[in-house]
């Protein structure tokens, strides 16, 4: 089966084993909304890459480490959105979760989502309860203090920040965990794969800066000019267009510099380049990487 074939399966499965029970029609649907259809998928693509360059011996834990990791993401994107953060209308392309169903819910649609993502890899891992240990520390790492997503976001409310820690918390701690719990999924040692998620999540960031600097909402599908509306750090104010476009080309050939010998190592460096392809196009040409 198609790696993203695999992940929607596997989302829409989360997603389903929330709704077992009777649960409130409102926050059954705002889960559904804030997950469906979701973006390009690219953390949980990364991990199940990573998972079959490694011999993907279980794919069902592969399976709901992609899953989980995605359910993360968009909690983070719930949560990102309301009005105490960016206060951003779009999503996606469509409204945002607090647009579409209100604060309360969007809230608790996140927080649930951030669950949900813990209960996906329990659940997988009854069947190697050691991998399962190593996944959930990891994604735990990956979210909360002191270098996850919710420490990225607390950055933001900082006087003097710093840009590389912020960098690597709000967007690189959930590739680095992609890669490392790919390689953990399928019973492999993560610590070769660290690199190669930092790096691919440094130019994550880079690519979303530039992003939000040079284009239209309708391109993006969310708001632009973020960063400078709410004076955030980001690597266009600090080094310029072309000082952004120059760190991101070199972050991208780092990222295929570190990928690990492996079975699978010359597909996951196509599968690194068709992101760097995906990431840079959306530059005006004059910017193209």
């Amino acid at each position: 089966m198609p790696g993203s074939a695999r992940i929607e399966q596997a989302l829409v499965a989360a997603l389903d084993r929330a709704q077992r029970r009777p649960s409130p029609p409102k926050l059954s649907e705002a889960l559904r909304y804030s997950v469906l259809p979701g973006g390009a998928r690219v953390r949980p693509q990364l991990c199940l890459s990573v998972a079959r360059a490694c011999g993907d011996d279980r794919p069902e834990l592969s399976d709901a480490s992609a899953a989980a990791l995605e359910l993360i993401h968009c909690a983070s994107l719930a949560h990102d959105d309301l009005p105490c953060f960016d206060d951003a209308a779009t999503r996606r392309g469509k409204p945002s979760t607090h647009r579409a169903y209100g604060e309360e819910i969007a809230v608790l649609a996140g927080d649930s989502l951030i669950i949900l993502a813990f209960e996906a890899l329990a659940a997988a891992g009854r069947r190697a309860p050691d991998r399962a240990a190593t996944l959930v520390l990891a994604l735990a790492q990956a979210t909360g203090m002191p270098g996850g997503i919710c420490a990225g976001q607390g950055w933001e409310s900082e006087a003097e920040v710093d840009l590389h820690a912020y960098h690597q918390a709000k967007t690189g701690a959930l590739f680095v965990a992609a890669t490392r719990m790919g390689a953990v999924a399928a019973g492999q040692d993560p610590e070769p794969w660290t690199e190669l998620g930092a790096r691919i999540g440094e130019a994550f960031q880079i690519a979303d800066d530039l992003r939000d600097a040079l284009l239209d909402e309708k391109t993006l599908g969310k708001p632009v000019g973020q960063d400078a509306i709410h004076d955030r750090p980001n690597a266009v104010a600090l080094l310029g267009v072309d000082g952004a476009v120059a760190k991101l080309k070199a972050a991208l050939g780092a990222a295929i510099s570190s990928i690990p010998s492996c079975p699978g190592e010359a597909e996951l460096c196509e599968i690194v380049r068709r992101q760097a392809d995906r990431l840079t196009p959306a530059m005006p040409a004059s910017q193209a990487v």
